[in-house]
């Protein structure tokens, strides 16, 4: 059974992208440093365990961090062709689909990459991984915003959100 997005009140349109997947939640925060990739790691890893299909994508393109998370800093993809398209095959760990910019950059190299080439690299993981049928996708995305969050929300259908923050202490004043 594919999932369908509702538009309007009785009209039922399929969904063109992720038809298989139910949930896409995006995992971010305003800064680094406060624990956004281990929240999405460890919900992955807890979604599995309840027997959820579930799948990670890293799109932390600046910064990624899930391969080593998964001890998996030398894990290169394979690809496929299928149908004059080329599929990546994500890893598989703790029950978990994996796929992560981290796994085809050399940890020591600079990325230098501006919005479009950062956009159209997390297209072609959405579009070419070969994620199947899952309950749930989480995406790790970089800290702030950026052209990634915008690419996201433009080319998938987002069901939920984790903003991941960091406690602060206020004092504020009436001017």
């Amino acid at each position: 059974m594919k999932p369908k997005v509702i538009v309007g009140k009785h009209a039922e349109k399929p969904r063109e992208v992720l038809p298989l997947v139910r949930n896409i939640i995006a995992v971010s925060s305003g800064k680094g440093g406060v624990g956004k990739t281990t929240i999405a790691v460890n919900l992955a890893i807890s979604l599995a365990r309840r027997g959820f299909s579930t799948g990670l994508l890293d799109a932390d393109v600046f910064g990624p961090s899930v391969p080593k998370m998964f001890n998996e800093e030398k894990y290169r993809p394979e690809v496929r062709r299928e149908k004059d398209a080329d599929i990546i095959i994500p890893l598989s760990k703790y029950g978990v689909k994996v796929l992560s910019t981290g796994f085809f950059v050399d940890p020591g190299d600079a990325v230098i990459w501006r919005g479009p080439m950062a956009s159209n690299f997390l297209k072609q993981l959405i579009m070419q991984g070969d994620w199947g049928e899952l309950d749930y996708l989480l995406v790790d995305l970089p800290p702030g915003t950026s052209d990634i969050h915008l690419t996201l929300v433009q080319e998938v259908p987002v069901t939920g959100a984790i903003v991941v923050t960091t406690p602060r202490k206020w004092h504020w004043q009436m001017p």
